[in-house]
């Protein structure tokens, strides 16, 4: 009988703990922040932080062309569960994907400032700076997709010691009609000394394989699907048959650098 009663108390015990951790981490994937951009607009974004270790990586992630932040609904909660904290940026430069808009880019328009892929790079450099300052135990890790794939790899050429590692999807020289000169990010590729991570659906391969090669940084990797795979960080989404094979690739680069 007090066998089946400490076993009651036991399971009692666990349930509260459980019940307890989910609302912790539903509560971090609730979370919406708002700080200010270089040039003062303000900058929306989710957090994601579901481990209370001050030191633990924590992973900033940009969305592509036309979207937002909710690019990360599905993406960020895996990468909680491999042991990363995340916060999920809105840049000005997008619009709206699952049900999520972009606040950010409603208050640029609203200011009359332009959102053209280039004019999100202050955002993207404010919210590694903001990152650093709230999270300065933890190594900070940039992600981008697509036009912000080439950003965060251009930041982490000229600023090298605001980042400590760079996830790349699908970059490109995005930015020659825009300013830029057609090698823009190769130049500043250059100069990363973080471990980079670069990948992209297969024939998008000759997009970012010279700028992959002038990368001097010795901890740096690329992958490739089997499959023909999709742009940018949604081909981490569940709905693509080949998404696993990305993940794969994704948690090796992560588990080698940062855990």
């Amino acid at each position: 009988m007090m066998r089946n009663i400490d076993m009651k108390i036991i399971y009692f015990l666990v349930c509260i703990w459980a019940a307890i951790y989910s609302h912790q981490v539903s509560s971090a994937e609730n979370t919406s922040i708002t700080f200010p951009s270089m040039d003062g607009l303000e900058i929306t974004a989710d957090t994601y932080i579901a481990h209370e270790d001050k030191s633990t990586p924590l992973i900033v992630l940009f969305h592509q062309a036309g979207w937002s932040r909710g690019e990360y609904l599905e993406i960020a909660p895996k990468l909680n569960k491999l042991g990363f904290n995340c916060i999920a940026i809105d840049q000005r430069s997008g619009e709206t994907v699952n049900g999520i808009d972009n606040e950010t880019a409603l208050r640029a328009s609203q200011a009359e400032k332009q959102t053209r892929y280039i004019d999100a790079l202050p955002d993207i450099e404010a919210s590694i700076r903001y990152a650093k300052s709230q999270y300065n135990e933890s190594k900070i890790i940039a992600w981008g997709s697509s036009y912000s794939a080439a950003l965060v790899l251009q930041l982490a050429g000229t600023h090298p010691d605001l980042v400590d590692g760079v996830l790349s999807f699908a970059p490109g020289e995005y930015f020659a009609k825009q300013g830029k000169s057609k090698s823009w990010v190769k130049d500043s590729a250059m100069h990363i000394s973080a471990p980079v991570f670069i990948t992209s659906a297969r024939k998008e391969k000759n997009s970012w394989s010279a700028i992959y090669e002038a990368i001097k940084s010795d901890q740096k990797s690329s992958f490739l699907p089997e499959s023909k795979g999709n742009h940018g960080s949604r081909a981490l989404w569940g709905q693509f048959e080949d998404s696993d094979q990305y993940w794969k690739a994704v948690n090796e680069f992560l588990t080698n650098n940062f855990l």
